[in-house]
């Protein structure tokens, strides 16, 4: 005789058995327009910056409307991360982790506002406006002059003041595969 046990059982094995075979044709390969939507990453040597460009003085209408709510003003004393100063506070006891100070590479701040400001809508921000604002936030750190441009050229070879602050440990050096 069959237990309600084995029935609900056997019922579970059916449903994932089932559930397989109509996985596997479950939606369809992404187009190459569709993997260009997302495939914005920005490495540190400024590979995948996109065209466009953006001036110190446009940054800051950028900042003053999308930023400055959260990061406050001038960068600082907003209810969010601090985005400027802390420069030689690293090694003290209370070391102040901003973009000019604690960040390795400008292409990191471009990247990361592309991907994830405004907060109330990431991504929003055209190429250009990304560029702008990250500009701004150079220049308030001092790293880029009052009258600065970025595009994909010069943003890489702004030099940030902890460039040289991240040393991997021996062991992740040297990646390799384990099997």
């Amino acid at each position: 005789m069959f237990s309600l046990r084995a029935l609900v059982g056997s019922a579970v094995v059916a449903g994932f058995v089932v559930s397989a075979a109509v996985a596997a044709d479950f939606g369809r390969p992404a187009t190459p327009q569709e993997i260009e939507l997302w495939d914005i990453d920005v490495r540190p040597d400024g590979a995948g910056l996109p065209a466009g460009s953006g001036t110190v003085a446009q940054g800051k209408r950028v900042y003053e409307e999308s930023c400055a709510a959260c990061h406050g003003v001038n960068g600082k004393d907003g209810i969010k991360d601090r985005l400027v100063g802390g420069q030689g506070t690293l090694a003290s006891s209370r070391p102040i982790k901003t973009v000019g100070s604690y960040w390795p590479y400008a292409t990191t701040l471009f990247d990361y506002v592309r991907r994830a400001m405004p907060y109330q809508a990431p991504g929003s921000l055209s190429d250009d406006e990304t560029y702008a604002v990250s500009a701004y936030i150079l220049s308030l750190n001092g790293l880029l002059p009052e009258d600065g441009k970025l595009d994909k050229e010069s943003l890489p070879k702004v030099k940030m003041p902890n460039r040289d602050g991240f040393i991997p440990e021996p062991e992740f050096r040297t990646i390799t595969n384990s099997r």
